[in-house]
């Protein structure tokens, strides 16, 4: 679930949110031209379960099969490639970023699967669980220690959601990565 940028990252300023909604309206809209169903993962997945935080981009959790359908819809609509592998791509367009993660793993499949749906500004949309989105979190900090912000995101997410969590699924997780001692850390 890695994730690359190179220098033609464009950088964090913040976004103007008329303009983000009209790239999700966007993407959405070019996801069911695609005939795939995305799942909302990252820092709106994050806002989207009721923690406030700014974020410069938008992530997709996109079934694998669907990746190279995806890639060439987005390229038609203007995004160049930055990155792409088997686990995930990232895109950019002027200012605007949008990354896909890959679900060809039995966990990713069942996430993507479990996503709920929601009514949205911007459209009918499908977004990842709190626990999923945990673990996504935590998979990204594992991959990249320096991503102190997915640690700051577990937190949160623990400190809004902590009695209805899923905690058997949470440390399912954490067991995973082999992290369960920074599990114990972040509920202390």
């Amino acid at each position: 679930m890695s994730t690359r940028y190179d220098d033609r990252t464009p950088p964090f300023h913040p976004v103007d949110v008329s303009n983000l909604a009209e790239q999700i309206r966007e993407a959405l809209s070019m996801f069911v031209r695609s005939g795939t169903e995305p799942a909302l993962i990252g820092g709106l997945a994050v806002v989207a379960h009721q923690v406030v935080r700014a974020t410069k981009d938008v992530d997709f959790l996109v079934e694998a099969e669907a990746a190279d359908k995806v890639h060439a819809a987005l390229l038609d609509l203007g995004y160049e490639c930055l990155y792409r592998s088997e686990d995930a791509a990232n895109y950019v367009r002027a200012a605007e970023g949008l990354d896909l993660l890959y679900a060809h793993r039995p966990l990713a499949r069942r996430l993507l699967a479990r996503a709920s749906e929601r009514e949205t500004p911007m459209g009918r949309m499908r977004i990842i669980s709190v626990e999923g989105l945990i673990g996504f979190k935590l998979q990204g900090f594992v991959n990249d220690a320096t991503r102190t912000r997915d640690l700051d995101d577990i937190r949160s997410l623990f400190k809004i959601h902590l009695t209805s969590l899923n905690m058997d699924e949470v440390r399912e997780y954490f067991a995973l990565f082999n992290k369960p001692d920074l599990l114990n850390e972040l509920l202390g």
